[in-house]
C-alpha cells in the first residue's frame, strides 16, 4: 500500500515567498521555484536532492517544519528534485559490514544508532543489507554530515548508496507518518 505524501517548498525563509506544493516524485523542480529556503512536510517522508534527476547531496525530511535550509542540514538553498520514501512496514532491520560484499565483522540493528564507533570499534562501513524499512546513514556521529538514504535491498559497496567514502558515524530509521 503506497501512502500519500505532501511537501511544500518555499523560496524564502520562514515559509515566505513563492511556494510549490508537491505530492509525488519530481525529477525536476527548477521549473517550479529557483531556490528553496524553507520546507513544510505535511505528510510522508521525503528525500530531497541538490541536483535534478535524484542526484547530488541528499536530505531526508520527515513530517514537520523547516524554516531555513540549515534545519535540514542543507549546504545551500538548492533543491532540484525530490521523491517520497516508501516504507509502510513499520519494521526496521539493517546489517552493516566491515568489508565489501558482506564480509568481515557484521552488526545487525533494529534501532537508531547515534554513535556507531561507540558500539562498533570500526569507523568504516563498506557494505550493508537493509532487510526491513528505510534508513538514513550519516557520515558523522549524532546524525551530522552528509546523509544517505538506504531502502530495502543490498549494498555491496558504499558507492552503491552514493557515498564518497565508507565513513558512517550514525544511522536512524525513517518513519513515514
Amino acid at each position: 500500500m503506497d501512502r500519500v505524501g505532501k511537501i511544500v517548498f518555499y523560496e524564502d525563509k520562514n515559509f515566505q515567498g513563492r511556494y510549490y506544493e508537491c505530492n509525488s516524485d519530481c525529477p525536476e523542480l527548477n521549473t517550479h521555484f529557483s531556490r528553496c529556503n524553507s520546507v513544510r512536510v505535511e505528510s510522508g517522508a521525503w528525500v530531497l536532492y541538490e541536483s535534478p534527476n535524484y542526484l547530488g547531496y541528499q536530505y531526508i525530511l520527515t513530517r514537520g517544519e523547516y524554516p531555513d535550509y540549515q534545519r535540514w542540514m542543507g549546504y545551500n538553498d538548492s533543491i532540484r528534485s525530490c521523491r517520497m520514501i516508501q516504507n509502510t512496514s513499520g519494521v526496521f532491520r539493517v546489517r552493516v559490514y566491515e568489508h565489501p560484499d558482506f564480509s568481515g565483522q557484521m552488526l545487525e540493528c533494529t534501532d537508531d544508532m547515534n554513535n556507531l564507533p561507540d558500539h562498533w570499534h570500526l569507523h568504516e562501513v563498506h557494505s550493508a543489507q537493509v532487510q526491513d524499512g528505510a534508513w538514513v546513514f550519516y557520515e558523522l556521529p549524532n546524525y551530522h554530515g552528509r546523509q544517505y538514504l538506504l531502502e530495502r535491498g543490498e549494498y555491496r559497496r558504499f558507492t552503491e548508496w552514493v557515498a564518497m567514502n565508507p565513513n558512517v558515524g550514525s544511522f536512524r530509521r525513517v518513519y513515514n507518518f
